[in-house]
């Protein structure tokens, strides 16, 4: 697929086709890295949760001891089944 680089602004942009971004996992307003390696541009997602967290970097931090448990949310309120 052929696409060409645009100028926007002070900057430079290429538009990617949604059947692209689709194949990637990588939906819009996601944060990306960039490198070039070999004269190529290489895209890779960041998988950052929200565009702030990196998933191995939450889980990292969670204790070695932590265990799973179910959380005691009390009574319904309003029209939600438990």
């Amino acid at each position: 697929m052929l696409t060409k680089i645009q100028k926007w602004g002070n900057s430079q942009g290429i538009r990617i086709p949604k059947n692209i971004l689709e194949k990637s996992f990588i939906k819009p307003g996601e944060e990306v890295s960039l490198t070039v390696e070999y004269g190529n541009i290489i895209i890779t997602p960041t998988n950052k949760v929200h565009g702030k967290y990196a998933i191995g970097d939450l889980i990292a931090e969670m204790p070695a001891d932590y265990k799973v448990s179910e959380e005691d949310w009390g009574e319904p309120e309003g029209k939600e089944e438990w």
